[in-house]
């Protein structure tokens, strides 16, 4: 069995697939690099091959039709054979020096459910990157539960970027990612928390995701004209029963991710400026009351929550400036 499964989720990546797959190289047999060409038009499909010809045993390539990056993920998944999983998409890399580090904590584990590290916004045009870790929150460098787990700040939480998952357990845990939407990575670390109990956190700058580029999917223009897709993960968030979570940590945690994801659904509902987008967002309040009312009663008592409820030009404005107060804060889009 290998140690670590790594998923590269491809589609038309030609340009930037190289620099993923060369910086995971250097974990060599231990690691199974998985490029996952999602039906590419470009030359993602040679560049695979050929990695898969020149490096036997460590690269392997799967070709499938196109379903969007959430399928490629679970593409991944059935076909890992390490004891753990990561994925990095093919646009972002992993840092040298950290990289063995975290190797060599995996091998001295074999039980873990969760390792979490530390991601870098590695943003166009922007010198000094804001790395997001988690310090203040998490013990460093010991196995822990989440009686040790202390409280997330707003805007706060674990990405795909920081989450290594042991295959088994995200496997049993009933993740299974939409085809043909995007912002499903906020399902990948959502639904399987509900398994997760070890954990290991390792306060080392492990993976750079790249941001900026124009037509990238967290570009706020971009987001508005995908939320349809943005809704829909939303929405299957909810189908998460909180109120069953084995730990009240573990809940909160989950609790204001959920928070967090819904506020910025509505946001850019309103930011779009379209009486057909306030109206879906009118419909997903609607929804989580009608069907969820534990959860719109927790959302709604705390304040973004509760501006978001109010159909006027003046909550809609203070949504918005608290939203933009965040970005700055947290340093994401």
């Amino acid at each position: 069995m290998k140690l670590l499964s790594v998923c590269i989720p491809s589609y038309n990546s030609q340009d930037y697939l190289h620099k993923a797959v060369e910086s995971l190289l250097p974990g060599g047999d231990r690691v199974e690099i998985l490029i996952v060409n999602d039906g590419s038009k470009d030359d993602t499909a040679k560049i695979a091959d050929d990695f898969e010809r020149r490096y036997p045993g460590i690269v392997r390539a799967v070709h499938k039709e196109n379903g969007g990056h959430g399928d490629a993920v679970m593409c991944g998944l059935q076909n890992a054979t390490g004891r753990y999983f990561k994925v990095v998409d093919s646009d972002d890399w992993v840092d040298a020096d950290a990289y063995p580090r975290v190797l060599e904590a995996l091998e001295q584990h074999d039980d873990l459910d969760l390792l979490i590290c530390n991601y870098i916004y590695d943003k166009v045009g922007v010198e000094h990157k804001h790395v997001v870790r988690y310090g203040n929150v998490l013990p460093e460098g010991r196995v822990f539960t989440w009686d040790d787990v202390g409280r997330f700040r707003t805007g706060q939480y674990i990405l795909m970027h920081s989450a290594i998952y042991r295959t088994q357990m995200l496997r049993d845990c009933g993740l299974n990612l939409p085809k043909h939407t995007f912002y499903v990575d906020n399902l990948y670390v959502y639904v399987p928390m509900t398994h997760v109990h070890r954990m290991l956190y390792l306060n080392l700058d492990l993976y750079h995701y790249f941001i900026g580029r124009d037509d990238q999917s967290v570009q706020e223009q971009v987001m508005i004209k995908r939320i349809d897709q943005q809704l829909r993960v939303n929405r299957l968030m909810l189908e998460v029963d909180l109120f069953a979570v084995d730990h009240p940590r573990k809940q909160a945690y989950m609790s204001n991710y959920l928070e967090i994801i819904t506020t910025i659904s509505s946001v850019m509902c309103i930011k779009s400026g379209t009486a057909e987008n306030l109206a879906k967002k009118d419909a997903l309040w609607a929804d989580i009351k009608a069907n969820y009312p534990k959860v719109y009663k927790m959302l709604t008592r705390r304040p973004l929550g509760f501006i978001l409820t109010k159909n006027n030009a003046l909550c809609r404005r203070l949504a918005v400036i608290g939203y933009k107060i965040s970005q700055k804060v947290v340093g994401f889009n």
